[in-house]
């Protein structure tokens, strides 16, 4: 910016935030408690502040102006005046510049200082106390944008909840150490819009990408003074804006490009969101954007002492949901990452907390009545992971119709089923079907269930079968940090071995739980790298990790390149054999008197499993049948569904079985579809006869086929 801005007019009230209209910019921010407001605009490189413009008008506590002689690339900051009395809750300080919530553009990144701080760090008084430094040279600025692109034909996927198979992914660690992509593109949204980048994804089958946190974040100070930084991004500060470190052009519309470029590849993307919380931490922490703009209006503060905040994150402080300006910030800025930057759905960190209502969870809060309301809103993915840290947080199962749930009790169940524990094959029957004992009540279907081995937070799938305990001293943080109970076993070696017995063991281990993930009702997730057996090291909480610990391995040896063949074969068998993505749950009856059962569970002997033997604690071997012909689901034309009947055999005893291959249906043979004691899944002998014995492996699964004879 090189003129001063000499016309300033009255403006509206809304849209809320920095919108450029072809003419002019309407700045509109609110507040409730300040007493004045000014409009901090920079130079081009935003270290100088060339400008203050005081906001006159108010309308409904909204504080608004029109520059007609803005234009887009307008660096800016806000300053609010008002009371500094902590122990009301109030903690304004102009001296401190201020990210505006709605800002679609931030650029830049905090110097970190004591100025960044409301109070003066090391007063006896602490929060109590008064800091006149001002931050305005150290903090990021927001910038003006036209939110114009050419989006062309573009279109949303829309694939049905049945048929997804999700890929957990972070912009920056898919592609910063890939060989094939540009250096300067490596960890950017135009690297992962690149042709090595999709044809990966397409390939392997994936049908959607969930892309951990976009939405600007910042480093915490002591991660910085550390050499370290905040990789997953769990720590937001702009809910509108892309974090710009993952743009190689630094412009909002490559993150469009690579929407774009993905849908056209026939795959959706989806946003990791943390609505829950903000950087601003506790009362000891950074004055940057919220706090410094209407503290009581914005975070959940403690009733009988206002100084505190209500903490059911983890993180210091909670977003007030509450507050209509809270509520009304979020659905604007779900609404503006549908409508303007096209993506095809949100998971929701710590979902739990934006159901509070005053200290309960509440199923039916306001946030979830507003999201099914909206016209927009309601019509695209949600997931939720639901749960936090708070009293009464773990709520998975009772999330509202329409929403889906990261299913914890999926991933335990299955970890430790093949990890050999006692008495889960009841346990892993409901889970393989489902999870219908925590969603059929509620008049959800299985696709409810999002099933997951591993993601981002614990540990991956090789880590999984390589290490009994976690290993973060990484981190510097003496090891206390990351989950201890991880339901992981190191087949015998702590840590990576040169064993080839113990290699291939849990190179059988890693197929037997992929294969599980993709043979199970409900929607699959695959952690990144998980394909490739990326792993990090025995890390399981690398959320500080900015280096090769995260980042995908490109340089396959042989059993990664063995296990990226395999995972794509059992996604291929996935999408071949709807069977395996049920409209609805299993009846577990005849349909009509007289028919098979839509599902039969069966013992090692050929006989159908009964009440006595699920509750044999040593059992650990099962075997389950599938119609295919009683789908009773239509495909998006209408047309009836069928599909070949499936025999899915699980071992994780240690020992070889023979396991006798049941007479159903008449006369016929069965074929081996796969077979995990094989590295491709391909078994030596792919046929056998009614009656005959089969010989399962130990800690080995087995996918057959009925061929009925002529």
């Amino acid at each position: 910016m090189t003129n001063m801005i000499t016309a300033v007019w009255p403006g509206r009230p809304y849209p809320r935030g920095a919108y450029w209209d072809g003419e002019g910019v309407n700045f509109a921010i609110f507040s409730e408690h300040a007493e004045k407001i000014e409009l901090c605009l920079f130079d081009a490189n935003g270290r100088n502040e060339v400008q203050r413009i005081e906001l006159q008008e108010r309308t409904n506590w909204v504080w608004h102006c029109f520059l007609p002689e803005a234009r887009p690339g307008l660096l800016y900051g806000f300053r609010a005046h008002g009371p500094y009395r902590p122990q009301e809750g109030h903690r304004f300080n102009s001296n401190k510049l201020l990210i505006e919530p709605y800002a679609k553009d931030i650029v830049g990144t905090p110097r970190w200082s004591d100025a960044h701080f409301g109070y003066r760090i090391g007063s006896k008084d602490a929060d109590l106390s008064f800091n006149r430094r001002d931050n305005a040279g150290n903090m990021p600025k927001c910038r003006v944008v036209d939110q114009t692109f050419i989006w062309g034909n573009d279109h949303p996927p829309d694939i049905h909840w049945r048929d997804m198979v999700i890929y957990e992914a972070h912009v920056k660690g898919f592609t910063m150490q890939h060989p094939d992509i540009p250096p300067q593109f490596r960890g950017t949204y135009a690297g992962l819009a690149m042709d090595p980048a999709v044809e990966h994804l397409r390939r392997l089958g994936v049908t959607t990408v969930e892309l951990m946190p976009v939405h600007a974040f910042l480093d915490d100070r002591h991660l910085v003074e550390r050499g370290m930084r905040n990789y997953w991004g769990y720590n937001s500060i702009g809910f509108m804006a892309p974090d710009i470190r993952y743009s190689a052009s630094g412009q909002i519309s490559e993150f469009k490009t690579m929407v774009k470029t993905l849908h056209k590849a026939g795959i959706e993307v989806i946003l990791d969101v943390v609505y829950n919380h903000t950087a601003e931490g506790n009362q000891l922490g950074p004055t940057l954007s919220y706090r410094g703009i209407d503290n009581v209006s914005y975070y959940r503060l403690m009733g009988d002492n206002p100084r505190y905040y209500m903490d059911y994150t983890g993180c210091g402080n909670t977003l007030d949901m509450q507050q209509s300006c809270v509520l009304q910030l979020m659905m604007d800025s779900l609404r503006y990452w549908v409508l303007e930057m096209h993506v095809d759905g949100f998971r929701f960190d710590l979902a739990s907390t934006l159901a509070r209502e005053l200290h309960e969870v509440n199923r039916l809060g306001t946030f979830f009545d507003t999201i099914r309301q909206d016209p927009v809103l309601s019509t695209i993915k949600l997931i939720a992971e639901p749960w936090d840290l708070g009293e009464g947080g773990y709520q998975v199962g009772n999330f509202p119709l329409g929403w889906a749930e990261w299913n914890d009790k999926y991933r335990d169940s299955i970890r430790a089923y093949w990890k050999g524990d006692e008495g889960l094959i009841g346990e892993l029957a409901q889970r393989l079907t489902g999870s219908s004992d925590l969603y059929q009540r509620s008049g959800r279907k299985p696709h409810a269930s999002i099933n997951f081995i591993s993601a981002h937070d614990g540990f991956t799938l090789h880590d999984l079968v390589t290490y009994n305990d976690k290993h973060n001293e990484a981190n510097l943080e003496a090891n206390p940090n990351g989950g201890d109970n991880n339901h992981s076993w190191n087949c015998g070696v702590e840590g990576e071995t040169g064993d080839p017995a113990i290699n291939a063991l849990r190179s059988r281990q890693k197929r037997n739980l992929l294969a599980t993930l993709l043979f199970s009702q409900g929607v699959p997730m695959l952690l990144a790298g998980d394909e490739i057996g990326r792993s990090q090291q025995g890390n399981n909480n690398a959320y500080c990790q900015d280096n090769a610990i995260s980042w995908l391995k490109w340089e396959l040896g042989q059993q990664d390149s063995d296990l990226l063949e395999f995972t794509r074969r059992i996604i291929g068998l996935r999408k071949q054999h709807p069977l395996f993505r049920r409209s609805y749950f299993f009846q577990g009856h005849p349909i009509r008197a007289g028919e098979v059962k839509d599902i039969v569970w069966l013992n090692p002997d050929g006989s159908e499993t009964r009440d006595d033997d699920w509750n044999q604690p040593s059992s650990r071997c099962l075997g389950v049948y599938f119609d295919g012909g009683k789908l009773q689901q239509t495909d998006g034309r209408g047309r009836l569904l069928r599909d070949d009947n499936l025999l899915l055999l699980l071992n994780a005893h240690h020992e070889d079985i023979a396991f006798t291959l049941p007479e159903l249906q008449g006369q016929h043979h069965w074929e081996v579809l796969l077979d995990t004691l094989s590295v491709n899944g391909t078994p030596e002998i792919s046929r056998y006869n009614t009656g005959q014995a089969y010989p399962l492996g130990g800690r080995v699964l087995a996918l057959l086929k009925q061929i009925h004879s002529t």
